[in-house]
């Protein structure tokens, strides 16, 4: 797997202020077959009762800001099962003039191989600048499930985005063709927009819940039944199923995905206890 070269901004960019590489893979028997990290970017592997390999990453910068760049690779084998999460929520803090963060995570699913890309939530701050990817290449026969959360300002501490840019962009293929493509992108009065009726409301968090098995279907039902009021979930394609949820706090968003994500792997992490 080869990772895309960094994008600048503009001519103009200046030296990121951190950096951060992980390369992760896993080999038969849910065993750690190459670990590299470097800069910033750390990985753990704690004990935990499950069978998959747990990997909890952490970003020893303390945040993100504008020209920082972050990145990670996963490469799971043939019938192997790989959890990632992060050890704590991730905060986006403002960013200088002509600077945004860039933070990648790439994955490469062998046949029969599982993937829970499981990170903490995203907190974005006010005049904040960030672009996120994530891309999955997996075989016909693997499983992925990923959720991505967004959580613009902290609520009960009155922080509010006057300003600010997030872009989130989710590519997976399956079997070499594109078989789900989402992106959001946020810019400007982010709070404002997102207080809009057409758009969040009272609303002040989302999060994207995304599940590529061949039993996908078969979950859809149980899956409805525990969308909460603000949120919604739909079979998009043969075994894909996708959900966005809607709360007014990241304590509500996290009380409201633990069920799904539960229905769909089985108990979480230790890092997602409420």
């Amino acid at each position: 797997m080869t990772l895309a070269a960094p994008l600048h901004d503009d001519p103009h960019h200046l030296t990121p202020r951190a950096q951060g590489v992980l390369r992760i893979g896993v080999k038969a028997g849910n065993r750690l077959d190459t670990l590299r990290q470097s800069g910033a970017s750390k990985a753990l592997f704690p004990r935990h009762a499950g069978g998959d390999l747990l990997a909890v990453t952490l970003n020893t910068a303390g945040g993100v800001t504008g020209g920082d760049r972050f990145s990670i690779a996963a490469q799971v084998a043939q019938g192997s099962h790989l959890t990632l999460t992060t050890q704590t929520a991730e905060r986006i803090y403002k960013a200088q003039p002509g600077q945004t963060a860039r933070m990648t995570t790439e994955a490469a699913l062998a046949p029969g191989a599982r993937l829970d890309w499981l990170p903490q939530e995203t907190i974005l701050f006010d005049r904040c600048r960030l672009r996120r990817r994530l891309t999955v290449d997996m075989a016909n026969d693997a499983i992925f499930l990923g959720v991505e959360t967004l959580v613009l300002g902290r609520a009960l501490m009155g922080e509010r985005i006057e300003a600010g840019f997030a872009k989130d962009d989710v590519r997976i293929t399956r079997g070499g063709d594109l078989i789900f493509a989402d992106a959001i992108a946020l810019d400007g009065a982010i709070s404002d927009q997102m207080a809009a009726a057409w758009c969040g409301g009272p609303a002040n968090c989302l999060a994207s819940v995304t599940y590529v098995a061949p039993d996908a279907e078969a979950r859809l039902n149980t899956l409805r039944a525990l969308m909460p009021a603000n949120a919604g979930v739909s079979l998009i394609r043969d075994g894909v199923l996708f959900a966005r949820v809607l709360a007014a706090d990241s304590h509500d968003l996290r009380r409201a995905l633990i069920p799904v994500l539960t229905a769909l792997r089985g108990p979480l992490p230790p890092t997602w206890t409420l």
